[in-house]
């Protein structure tokens, strides 16, 4: 039970020994521990293994096909690649370096997002003495910045442990001409398939420069940002569902109390709110616009310059339908889900635009913030052309 005087300033647990012992082993500045995150990402992309070093000839081979790439990208899609006014190139790199990059890159969407789930409302007058109530609380001051961490650390783990390149998801980053690419996940994906080595360095380095371009622009990468800070503050916490899980357990056993705080879904309460639904639309559109849009560029050059493009597409199409649940949770709760209908709203209304104004009126996609698509014009090629005419 919570001691006679109560709860301390700072450390709620002051007389629950296990706690208490725990909170100010763990207390931790901020919405996240993000010590914490980086340790759990980089322990659970490489499964706690040590990895070695890219291949130098791996290097070599994509800065080479970066350059093809670059050239035949531009060509297509007539948007400047870099940011920094240097070439861009694409980096050979560990997955524990994928993944603390990841967290650094997320950062103020890992933040924004953790302060959501973390936040409970105040309780009911006749609810505010209560002992779990009290316990559920200190949970959250507490213990918020380093579960989340914690959390944060797995999905990122999770994502490294399969990501071929920088936007798997396709998240705006920092400003930045240097692209992350995974390489032994891309090789184990090329062996597995039997693709050529350099077919598939030359199809992620079209996909990632093309989602490069775009997510550079500025009004778009604004849009992105705007849409995705507000759908990951906008989760509510299920107070019932926390003390459901957290109501019959003894918090001086550690094991129970380790079993109940197992399942990161459950134990957060995370509840889609109203606002989020509202918004989703939005965030959706705009995310089928751009992998349509990918997609069709990466269609565009693939088809003349890689031998095995036919074999390769269906393995990468494939691929985008057999995540896992793991992945398919970090999708959900950054409001980025990849699912293959989603590519075939984006790629059908791509080429929805081309059948009617050609490569001319998608070249006017992107060009300013207010002929960006809504959501019924993904659904309608013919009202988009037709409002921004």
């Amino acid at each position: 039970m919570v001691g006679d005087q109560g709860p301390t300033e700072g450390n709620p647990f002051e007389g629950i020994p296990f706690l208490n012992d725990l909170a100010k082993m763990f207390q931790s500045p901020g919405a996240v521990s993000w010590d914490t995150a980086r340790q759990f990402a980089i322990q659970i992309a490489t499964a706690g293994q040590s990895e070695d070093n890219p291949d130098p000839v791996e290097r070599i081979r994509l800065e080479e096909l970066t350059r093809v790439a670059d050239l035949h990208v531009t060509d297509v899609t007539g948007l400047a690649l870099s940011t920094t006014g240097r070439v861009v190139q694409l980096v050979p790199v560990t997955k524990a370096t994928w993944a603390a990059r990841t967290i650094d890159a997320w950062r103020p969407l890992l933040e924004r997002l953790s302060q959501s789930l973390t936040s409970t409302a105040d309780p009911a007058p006749d609810e505010a003495d209560d002992p779990v109530t009290q316990l559920l609380q200190g949970f959250s001051t507490a213990f918020g910045p380093l579960l989340f961490g914690m959390q944060a650390g797995g999905m990122v783990g999770h994502l490294a442990a399969r990501a071929l390149g920088q936007y798997d998801l396709p998240i705006p980053r920092p400003p930045s001409d240097e692209l992350a690419v995974v390489s032994s996940n891309l090789n184990e994906f090329g062996a597995a398939w039997d693709v050529p080595p350099d077919d598939l360095r030359l199809w992620l380095c079209v996909s990632e420069l093309a989602t490069h371009a775009v997510l550079s622009i500025p009004h778009v990468r604004a849009r992105f940002d705007e849409l995705l800070l507000e759908y990951a503050g906008g989760f509510r916490v299920d107070a019932s569902a926390l003390e459901a899980r957290l109501g019959d357990v003894d918090p001086m056993d550690p094991l129970a109390l380790q079993q109940a705080l197992g399942d990161p879904a459950v134990l957060l309460g995370a509840i889609q709110s109203p606002e989020q639904r509202v918004l989703l639309p939005r965030l959706e559109a705009l995310l089928a616009a751009l992998v349509g849009y990918v997609d069709w560029v990466v269609d565009s050059v693939g088809q003349r310059l890689i031998g095995s493009y036919d074999m390769l597409t269906e393995a990468v199409r494939r691929r985008r339908v057999t995540a896992g649940d793991a992945d398919r949770f970090v999708e959900h709760l950054l409001g980025v889900e990849l699912g293959q209908s989603q590519y075939e709203r984006g790629d059908a209304f791509i080429a929805g635009i081309v059948e009617r104004a050609g490569t001319e009126g998608l070249a006017r996609l992107w060009q300013s913030a207010q002929v960006l698509p809504t959501p019924a014009e993904i659904d309608a090629p013919g009202l988009w052309l037709a409002r921004i005419d």
